[in-house]
């Protein structure tokens, strides 16, 4: 197969697994979510239900980009910091959703933040649309 269609393929089963595994814990819990102070300038619960998706579909745009666009050495080393941002993301939503570890999950965003910065040079170098785009992916 060509190296191409398989980091594409890979990249965009990340985003699967990251979409479906954030969605599993984050809903684990919804009544304790609902019952901690927010700050004021939280946005609402609905602005979550469509920024999440558009996150998720601009990450498999990405990943595709990615894939035709850089060297194989710059779609592995994009595939490598996406792979491990998203197990930080997940260790993330787990952590805060399931057992409320709260300190285990602030470390966990913590790395997820950084290891996403790779991901968002790698992403812009590969083209300045697509990492516009994915810029939301930050917040």
């Amino acid at each position: 197969m060509e190296f191409k269609f398989v980091a594409t393929v890979i990249g965009i089963g990340l985003v699967l697994v990251y979409a479906f595994g954030s969605g599993i814990w984050v809903s684990s819990s919804p009544g304790w979510y609902a019952s901690l102070n927010r700050p004021p300038w939280q946005p609402p619960s609905f602005v979550f239900g469509i920024i999440w998706p558009y996150n998720f579909i601009m990450l498999g745009v990405a990943a595709f980009n990615i894939a035709q666009t850089l060297t194989r050495a710059q779609t592995i080393t994009w595939l490598l910091f996406f792979a491990a941002s998203v197990t930080a993301a997940l260790v993330w939503a787990y952590q805060f959703y399931v057992p409320h570890n709260l300190s285990i999950a602030a470390i966990a965003l913590g790395i997820a933040a950084l290891l996403t910065l790779p991901v968002l040079y790698l992403t812009f170098k590969a083209s300045l649309l697509v990492g516009l785009l994915l810029v939301p992916n930050l917040s």
